[in-house]
């Protein structure tokens, strides 16, 4: 088949090898424009960009997929059909119609569950044992369209949101190919999402990266990890933010944001501190950076 890979950000390049490597003639690439990014904030090319320029592909970048150049330019090019990974725009209804075989979304969730922006964080702070990815047709709605096929992957105790991504983004890869493989032999059909069991992932704030040290030291623990490495969770101490790594539970009990040699007290017990980032500095570790503090007894994050 003739294809149109969306995407944009690193998560979908594996997928993007995946299919350039595959029987499938990818003509072009649909991705979001450069954008500002590191401390100068200069423009950037996507990731899926950058790699599909070394390709030799055409690169189409709309502001929006309403454009109705890009639109043009998509019924000339006359795709298949486009699979997207984590493209992060909505497709409208016309521009979904135009491939014979529709759009093929790969999201890193079983659905109906964690439908959304955010499924992988999500699922780390929900504490979910198992998730995975799954192979739809993109419809108008958020994530609801009918369903190809999924692969599953256990959630370790110790994963953050960026470990989990990174093993779902190279086996959703797998999925996705073998989803147009089985499209274009016809031996595929999708099959509607049951009504049961949907819930959201909506993307998550540095507001909600936030720590509630009053909050339960496995809530504290997931959290930590769902914000791994994007956005980062955080607290504050002496009024300046400070950047939190992955923690680890402990037996020891303080009063709920207690610091005391490298522990902080929860609302159940301590969580010992690993990597930490103060406002301003590179990161470190949380015991290098204590030593410097010269903490007075009973002093805490807040």
């Amino acid at each position: 088949m003739r294809l149109v890979f969306a995407g944009t950000p690193e998560p979908a390049l594996p997928s993007f090898e995946a299919l350039l490597a595959s029987r499938h003639d990818v003509v072009a690439v649909l991705t979001r424009p450069d954008a500002p990014a590191g401390r100068g904030r200069a423009l950037r090319p996507s990731p899926v960009r950058e790699r599909a320029e070394a390709a030799g592909l055409e690169v189409l970048t709309p502001v929006h997929p309403r454009n109705d150049t890009f639109q043009e330019r998509l019924r000339q090019i006359a795709p298949d059909c486009c699979p997207v990974v984590a493209y992060g725009a909505l497709v409208p209804q016309a521009v979904l119609d135009i491939p014979e075989h529709g759009w093929v979304n790969l999201h890193f969730s079983l659905l109906p569950a964690w439908r959304g922006a955010a499924p992988v964080q999500h699922a780390v702070l929900a504490g979910d044992e198992v998730t995975g990815a799954t192979t739809f047709r993109l419809e108008a709605g958020l994530d609801t369209g009918p369903v190809f096929g999924v692969t599953t992957e256990d959630v370790r105790s110790t994963d953050t949101s960026g470990d989990l991504l990174a093993r779902l983004a190279v086996a959703g890869a797998g999925l996705l190919v073998a989803t147009l493989d089985a499209l274009e032999d016809g031996s595929v059909q999708a099959v509607s999402q049951p009504t049961d069991g949907v819930s959201l992932a909506p993307k998550i704030t540095v507001d909600d990266a936030r720590v509630d040290w009053t909050a339960p030291a496995l809530r504290v623990d997931r959290l930590v990890r769902a914000c791994t490495p994007a956005p980062g969770a955080w607290t504050t101490l002496r009024g300046k933010r400070v950047k939190l790594g992955p923690v680890t539970v402990t037996d020891q009990a303080l009063a709920p944001g207690e610091l005391r040699d490298g522990l902080v007290g929860t609302a159940t017990t301590a969580v010992r501190l690993g990597g930490v980032r103060p406002e301003g500095r590179s990161s470190m570790a949380a015991d290098d950076w204590l030593r410097g503090l010269r903490l007075s007894p009973g002093e805490s994050f807040s």
